[in-house]
Order: C-alpha cells, then sequence, then structure tokens
C-alpha cells in the first residue's frame, strides 16, 4: 500500500485523534494535580509561617519577664531548636541587630518570609522589626520531581493509551475490512454477488444494504444494456441488409430491377434508419437531464384533438372510435406532449380489439399534476409485460409483427417525456382494458 494512502486511513486517524485527546486530558489531569499539591504546599506554608509569627510576636511582647531569667535571645534560640528550616531576623526601629548577635550568612535557599513589628507588652520598650522566614526549597524539589513524574507518567499513558486505541480501532474496523475482502470478488462481469451483512455492526448494516440494491440496479442496468445493445444491433441489421441486398441484386442484374423501385426501397428503409437513430438521440438526451421547454396550453383537450386528427386514418383502418374525455391547462411543452399522446393512440391502434373504442381521459391528479392516459379493450396484458411496457425496444408480441411500422421505441420517448416534465408513466391492464399515460407536472417544480 502507497505510505502517503497508509498515513491518512480511517486507522491512522483515528489512533492520531485518540493519542492527541489523551495527551490533552492526561496533561490537563496532571496539571490540576500539580496545581493542587502547590496550592496546599503554599497553604500550609503560609500557615506554618502564621503560627511561627504568633510565637515570636508572644516572646518578644514578654522579652523582659524572659530577660530577668536568662540572656536576651535566650527564648527566641529556644524557638528556633529543631526548627533549622527558620530564619529569625530581630531589629530595633533603629536598624540595629538584636538577634542573633551576628548577621546571618545569605545564602541561596528558597524562602518565603513575613515582615511584622512587635510591640513588647509594658509599651516602655521600642518596637522590634522583625522578619521571620522559612527555607521551603525541599517543598520546591518535591514540586519538580512531582512535575517530572506527571509528565512522564501523561507521555507513557499516552502511549499506552495509544497502543490500546490502535488495537480497538483495527478491531472495530474488521468489518469493514471483511466487507473489503467480499468486494474483490464483485466486478462488471459478475455482479450477482451480494454483500454479507450477518455479524456486521448495526452502523455497517444501513451501508451493506444500500450496496446491496445498488449492486442490484448496476446488474438490471448491465442486463438491460445488454439486451438493449442486442436490439439496437437487431433494428440496424435488418435495414442494412435490406438496403445492401438490394443493391447487390440491382447492380448485378441491372435488368430486371426497375432502378426507380430500388431507389424508393432503399429511400424506406434509410428512413426507418433515420427514425431509429432520431429517436436513440432524443432519449440520450433526455437521460442526460434535458428538461422540457414550457409554454401555457389553454386546452389539453385541443392539443390531444390534433394529435388525434393524425391518427384518423390509422384508426379507421383498425375500425376503432376514439373520444377525448376532460381537459386541463398548464404550462408544458406542447411538441413532446403531442409526441407522447401520439406514441400512446399508436400504441392502443396496435393492440386494440376491432369494433371497440379508444378513450384518451385528460384529468388533474393533484394541483400540480395532470394525467394523461389512453384506454383500449383487448387482451389483458400480464403484469410482466407492464413493468417492461416502457423499456427500450419492447416488444409485447415477440414475433415483432409491428416491427416494419415501429422500432419498439415509443412508449420508451414516452417514458422519457414525462421525466422531462418532472412526471411518471402509469400502466394497467384489468379485464381486457389496458390504461398506459403519463403524469406531468402542471408547471416546473
Amino acid at each position: 500500500m502507497n505510505p502517503a494512502l497508509r498515513a491518512h486511513s480511517l486507522r491512522a486517524r483515528l489512533s492520531l485523534w485518540l493519542a492527541v485527546q489523551s495527551l490533552v486530558g492526561l496533561g490537563i489531569v496532571c496539571l490540576v494535580v500539580y496545581l493542587v499539591t502547590a496550592h496546599n504546599l503554599s497553604a500550609r506554608q503560609i500557615e506554618t509561617l502564621a503560627q511561627k509569627e504568633a510565637i515570636v510576636r508572644h516572646l518578644l511582647s514578654n522579652i523582659d519577664e524572659h530577660a530577668k531569667e536568662s540572656s536576651q535571645e535566650h527564648p527566641l534560640s529556644d524557638f528556633l531548636i529543631g526548627h533549622e528550616d527558620f530564619r529569625l531576623i530581630v531589629r530595633t526601629q533603629d536598624g540595629d541587630l538584636v538577634f542573633p548577635k551576628a548577621a546571618p550568612d545569605t545564602d541561596s535557599a528558597q524562602r518565603v518570609s513575613r515582615v511584622f513589628a512587635v510591640q513588647p507588652a509594658d509599651d516602655k520598650s521600642p518596637a522590634f522589626n522583625v522578619d521571620l522566614s522559612m527555607d521551603i526549597s525541599s517543598d520546591a524539589q518535591h514540586l519538580n520531581r512531582l512535575a517530572i513524574t506527571l509528565a512522564i507518567a501523561a507521555v507513557v499513558g499516552t502511549f499506552v493509551i495509544s497502543l490500546g486505541g490502535m488495537s480497538i480501532v483495527s478491531y472495530g474496523l474488521a468489518p469493514v475490512r471483511r466487507l473489503a475482502h467480499q468486494l474483490r470478488s464483485l466486478s462488471a462481469d459478475n455482479l450477482r454477488p451480494r454483500l454479507d451483512g450477518a455479524g456486521q455492526p448495526a452502523e455497517l448494516v444501513p451501508l451493506v444494504e444500500q450496496f446491496n440494491g445498488l449492486l442490484g440496479r448496476l446488474d438490471l442496468a448491465y442486463t438491460q444494456l445488454e439486451g438493449f445493445n442486442a436490439d439496437v444491433s437487431h433494428e440496424l441489421r435488418t435495414p442494412l441488409a435490406i438496403l445492401v441486398a438490394s443493391n447487390e441484386l440491382a447492380l448485378r442484374h441491372p435488368g430486371n430491377f426497375d432502378m426507380a423501385d430500388v431507389l424508393s426501397s432503399n429511400l424506406e428503409e434509410l428512413h426507418r434508419l433515420t427514425g431509429i437513430i432520431n429517436d436513440m438521440l432524443f432519449l440520450s438526451q433526455a437521460d442526460r437531464g434535458a428538461t422540457a421547454r414550457r409554454s401555457f396550453v389553454p386546452s389539453l383537450a385541443a392539443v390531444v384533438e390534433r394529435v388525434v386528427e393524425y391518427h384518423e386514418a390509422a384508426l379507421a383502418d383498425a375500425d376503432l372510435r376514439l373520444k377525448v374525455a376532460g381537459d386541463s391547462t398548464g404550462h408544458f411543452d406542447e411538441p413532446l406532449l403531442r409526441r407522447a399522446v401520439s406514441n400512446l393512440i399508436s400504441n392502443a391502434t396496435q393492440y386494440a380489439k376491432s369494433g371497440t373504442e379508444v378513450e384518451v381521459s385528460i384529468a388533474a391528479v393533484s394541483d400540480k399534476e395532470v394525467s394523461l392516459v389512453v384506454a383500449n379493450q383487448g387482451e389483458t396484458v400480464s403484469p410482466e409485460i407492464l413493468a417492461r411496457m416502457f423499456d427500450r425496444f419492447f416488444r409485447a408480441s415477440a414475433s415483432r409483427e409491428h416491427g416494419q411500422k415501429n422500432h419498439g421505441l415509443g412508449l420508451a420517448i414516452t417514458s422519457a417525456i414525462a421525466r422531462m416534465h418532472g412526471g411518471r408513466t402509469t400502466a394497467a391492464s384489468v379485464n381486457g382494458t389496458t390504461e398506459i399515460g403519463l403524469v406531468v407536472m402542471k408547471t416546473v417544480a
């Protein structure tokens, strides 16, 4: 696998984010522990200094009474016994050193101090300026060791959590790897296998179902495409074969053929080829998302009546009557609707029982939709045929008895026109009555 791709893998990104979050989380916890400890130590130092200050104040306030029994510095010396981390400096108001006798040596120790004044109890002696300090080097060293320990703990903890996170992520992505393994068996020539959703996490089950549905649609599309290619080949091969044969015969035996008849026959086949090609181009444009060019149509019934005039001869030859029921208005692509209605009437004329009536019904389905349905009396159409009625090159009759009149694209074009109007097609057949039509939007959605 390409290292660049691997670096951006889901496992790497999840593990990295888990490591970052762990480091931030542990860092915050360690920082809180350090700050709380430092605060507690500082509070303890302040409290200890306050306690020692109270003792020093008491001793200095009664210095004269103690001096009667011993030297003046004796009580303060006793105070410092066992408290080597404390340093006490007492001066007079004039700055003369009272305690200790000699100025203490300076040191590099970290100290916290309190400076205060003490007035002896007799109010006659001069006040003392006291500097009481405590060595906090041990606390500072403790804090430093704690900081180092917490930092190491945060780093080590992050490393351990990251390793565990990588294992968890890897285990969690195992179902995805199993799906990828199943996908390796799929190809354009083999879309029949489906992904096994058994044992998959609940989050992946909808994905597996949707993907299996997509595979089903792709499989159906490939199947239809293969059939479509075969139908196109058949439809184009027949007129081309007729053209080739007639031209060859006319060239081999020019005296036996009337060239006008040959050219007329060839022209008829060329018109058929042109029709197939034009219809295929129209369907291709519709598949690419072409939409209807709408304009206001005051009466759909009038549009249908104009189409009926074109089919009067075919209806008379089939001994059929046609009735238009209902009407509606809206914004439509009138030429496309005329073509769709013409295809529907032509289809009904081919399969209607002689002597019956063909009815074109126009009705409002809703405030935004209108339906145009052509009904004819004849044989009941099976649901299997109805399901494929609008497929390209599909004919209900396998014998292709109407192959010279149509090439199986009429209803497919009707379906495309319905989609271009933001609508759909309808088909039903019950008790010998077959109703095929389309529902279109009155205006742009």
